[in-house]
């Protein structure tokens, strides 16, 4: 079996916090982020490869062994479940909460409550803890739009600093998980290519330490 390591990351937030961290482990990407269209990234290291994929797919992408390790919000692993995969580390980055939001003065809704969202799992499992009643609609995104155009009663999104729901007349209401992105390892990987992930994932914590 091969010594190579192969990292899953997605674009956006989660990917400039990282990069930090990943210098800290003596890796660096070579190609300029800004202009390439490769989703296979090289590095300075001719035995690391990062994976670009969406931030929905890295869980599987280590579950099923396509990349050793990946970097995902925690909202992410909620929604997937995390079968198949460790989590050793939070690297405390690209923070945020999972919340319900709605209308500032939302009278309470009698009978079925209708959710907009695209963590149908997480949703489904908050209100059933809750002993409530719901119909969950998934969206993709812009769910801000879902209550306004009467789609749904109130929505469950990350959220950070709350200005987007305010600009669309909504707010945030129920606190249903703290959000930070995790460090997540495939299980055969672990096994297989032990010291090289225990050492990167030492590397990695010294770097949140710092």
């Amino acid at each position: 079996m091969n010594n190579n390591l192969t990292i899953a990351l997605s674009k956006g937030r989660i990917f400039k916090e990282t990069l930090p961290l990943l210098k800290h482990a003596g890796i660096e990407p070579v190609d300029d982020l800004d202009t390439t269209r490769k989703l296979i990234l090289d590095t300075n290291r001719d035995d690391v490869k990062l994976v670009i994929i969406r931030a929905s797919d890295v869980p599987t992408y280590v579950q099923y062994g396509a990349a050793d390790l990946g970097i995902a919000g925690k909202d992410v692993l909620m929604e997937h479940g995390g079968e198949g995969i460790y989590e050793p580390l939070d690297l405390n980055i690209a923070r945020c909460k999972l919340m319900t939001a709605g209308f500032k003065n939302a009278e309470p809704i009698k009978g079925r409550l209708r959710v907009a969202t695209k963590f149908v799992n997480c949703a489904r499992h908050f209100f059933a803890e809750k002993g409530q009643q719901v119909e969950v609609i998934k969206l993709y995104g812009s769910m801000e739009l879902a209550p306004i155009v009467g789609l749904a009663d109130c929505i469950v999104d990350v959220v950070d600093t709350g200005n987007t729901l305010r600009a669309n007349g909504l707010e945030p209401k129920e606190h249903i998980a703290d959000i930070s992105s995790r460090l997540i390892v495939n299980r055969a990987s672990m096994k297989m290519k032990h010291e090289r992930v225990k050492q990167f994932i030492d590397l990695m914590a010294e770097a949140v330490e710092k």
